[in-house]
């Protein structure tokens, strides 16, 4: 392919417009080391505030303030609530107050929380902590989601989109090794190890905050790192996709309304559930189900045995993720990732040898970090205009970590050590995960093909070119990723 080539976008041709390869590749190793490295720090930071509540408890954190089984399941699912119930508020004022005043308000906020949650007194603190946490969490994944889409065109959306899986699953391997080293700061200072973890996990995040605010540009147009000709590279790269226009980059009430109106985004907002159940079951409650590995470890030993599970899940992630990118296929490996993660817990329900239980743990995040993942990835790459994307992101979202509720019930210390009703629950929503992803699957597909055969160019009829384009997901110009 000579350097400009006309590009093409999907199975359309693009309008008339060459682009210089050599260019391009040097645009987006530009974007890649001034946006992707700094959004998988705060995402590694927000994850590993989020669920260092699961070492605590291995800490005594239970013990010191007094808690029962169902109060900390509570403290763990309240987050949630909130977290819930504010990301599609927030992930619509994003574009409105601006990426960086708005991401950066966000780290600052959560991680004044975190530490502040380190010298908590009692259960009442912690509800409250909790609570507040959530807050201001809550806009973190499903903003730097559409962050990225503001640079990107949505062919190269699933690697960097995939970086965030990776920072989660190693913010469980940091946290296991974090918490492996707090466990010899009992009582330095005054302080139980459990209270460490809150403040030395949180203190960065606040520093982070502050840097945000300076480093990440609100869009393409404000980047500082970006020379003006780069800057129109930008903009004519994401024009190129079918159903970008200048108008349908602003947030309209009718996007939002036809987002809620769109059944396919309620299913993908249905499958995320599923597979975030297993996430933050896994994520949250790791120590304890690696605990019946071997009983009579010790707590510094269960954490040290976390780690590995992680790190493997970061690495199953970044390939199955990057593969995914080169085919542009999203649902077929979204769905053999789950399937990783439905054999783990099969296992996990067997009365196996402790070396095959801890194969088992492997198996579980390798799965889910890719599935949870490449679900997003194809809400958010087949909404071109980003009212109806950003609402749907923060939908899907929030129907997602609704998952975090219950799942923070799933693990209560009577079903020790095996944890049956946890780890059937898990199984059988990934598995409906599975079903979500094969169910989009076959429909796009089929919708693709009746576009391609001229079945849709009614909705075309009598309406300019840009007026088509304006149809965003409904033009019949435009292919659905799956």
């Amino acid at each position: 392919m000579d350097a400009t080539d006309e590009v093409y976008f999907g199975d359309r041709k693009a309008p008339e417009e060459t682009f210089d390869r050599a260019r391009e590749k040097l645009l987006v190793r530009k974007l890649d080391r001034h946006i992707v490295p700094w959004i998988v720090l705060l995402y590694l930071l927000a994850f590993l505030d989020r669920v260092n509540i699961g070492n605590a408890k291995l800490y005594g954190m239970e013990v010191e303030l007094g808690l029962d089984s169902t109060q900390f399941d509570t403290a763990v699912a309240v987050f949630f609530s909130t977290y819930c119930l504010c990301q599609t508020p927030s992930n619509i004022l994003l574009p409105k107050v601006g990426a960086s005043r708005w991401l950066a308000f966000i780290v600052t906020g959560w991680g004044i929380i975190a530490t502040l949650t380190g010298v908590v007194r009692g259960f009442s603190g912690l509800l409250v902590a909790r609570i507040f946490l959530g807050v201001v969490e809550a806009g973190l994944y499903p903003g730097v989601t559409v962050y990225f889409s503001m640079f990107y065109p949505k062919s190269e959306i699933a690697l960097r989109q995939s970086y965030l899986g990776i920072a989660s699953s190693l913010a469980g391997a940091c946290g296991g090794l974090i918490a492996y080293g707090i466990g010899y700061m009992n009582n330095v200072g005054g302080y139980s190890s459990w209270r460490w973890i809150f403040i030395i996990e949180g203190l960065p995040s606040v520093l982070a905050g502050v840097i945000t605010l300076f480093w990440l540009a609100d869009n393409p147009e404000t980047a500082w790192f970006l020379t003006p000709d780069e800057k129109a590279l930008v903009r004519a790269r994401l024009r190129r996709q079918t159903g970008f226009t200048d108008s349908g980059q602003k947030v309209h009430k009718e996007d939002v309304i036809a987002t809620f109106k769109d059944w396919k985004c309620w299913l993908l907002c249905s499958g995320l559930a599923g597979i975030d159940t297993v996430l933050y079951g896994f994520s949250t409650f790791a120590p304890t189900i690696v605990s019946a590995v071997q009983p009579s470890y010790t707590a510094i030993d269960i954490q040290a045995l976390t780690v590995p599970c992680y790190i493997s899940a970061a690495i199953s992630c970044a390939c199955l993720n990057r593969l995914s990118d080169i085919q542009q296929r999203r649902a077929v490996y979204g769905a053999g990732s789950a399937m990783i993660s439905i054999v783990g817990y099969a296992i996990l329900l067997s009365d196996v040898s402790s070396g095959v239980y801890y194969f088992a743990c492997f198996l579980v995040p390798m799965g889910v970090w890719s599935a949870g993942t490449l679900i997003t990835i194809l809400l958010v790459t087949n909404y071109p205009r980003i009212g109806k994307r950003t609402a749907a992101v923060g939908l899907q979202l929030t129907c997602g970590n609704l998952a975090g509720i219950w799942s923070s019930y799933l693990y209560p210390n009577g079903d020790a050590p095996r944890y049956i009703r946890g780890h059937a629950a898990t199984l059988v929503l990934t598995f409906y995960t599975v079903v979500v992803y094969m169910t989009m699957l076959v429909w796009f597909t089929r919708e693709n093909k009746k576009r391609l055969r001229g079945e849709r160019d009614h909705r075309a009829e009598g309406k300019t070119e840009e007026e088509i384009a304006e149809l965003g997901d409904e033009s019949p110009r435009f292919l659905y990723t799956k």
